[in-house]
């Protein structure tokens, strides 16, 4: 078993309870939390990972760490403390927020700009990913200065070029092949 399907079980798991409770949310939150806590802490992550440290002392630690965050969440520590599976933390984190965005119709749509998005283009990009999906967009921008200009878009498994990285391409090609 792959640990992107264990994550998504223990993420399905975590969203069923906290959405009974109420807590979808609040959880949501927390796993935004933890998951930039541990990607941005090379240490703590190390310790989660690590086969020699004891998992009752990896529960004992997230729960100090993250003391302030929901009793769902708290479990979820619980839990892969009993099953030895901390390593799945950031998976799980990542699996609930796409699994939680799911339930209350939210898609995220990825878009790759040369520098940080501007309000115009977050516009345009929004009406381009509308024509892929009915459901409400949230965007998230990751910058990478290689594709020159204009934007990327991916949207669930569709994925829109507007970048002029690949128009540069498309023009060579065509050069080449004239």
């Amino acid at each position: 078993m792959d640990m992107s399907r264990a994550a998504i079980r223990y993420a399905k798991a975590i969203l069923d309870n906290a959405s009974v409770k109420g807590s979808a949310e609040v959880v949501n939150n927390d796993m935004k939390l933890i998951l930039e806590t541990i990607q941005g802490n090379k240490e703590l992550k190390t310790f989660i990972n690590s086969p020699v440290v004891k998992q009752e002392m990896k529960r004992s630690a997230l729960s100090q760490i993250f003391s302030a965050v929901n009793d769902e969440t708290k479990s979820l520590f619980q839990l892969l403390a009993s099953n030895a599976r901390f390593e799945l933390l950031d998976d799980i984190a990542i699996q609930y927020h796409n699994l939680y965005n799911d339930s209350i119709g939210i898609e995220k749509a990825y878009v790759t700009t040369a520098v940080a998005i501007t309000p115009e283009l977050e516009s345009k990009v929004i009406a381009k990913a509308s024509e892929f999906t009915s459901k409400k967009i949230t965007i998230e921008n990751l910058i990478d200065p290689s594709i020159i200009g204009g934007f990327i878009l991916r949207v669930a498994d569709k994925q829109y070029n507007a970048s002029v990285s690949s128009r540069l391409a498309e023009l060579k090609r065509e050069f080449i092949i004239n």
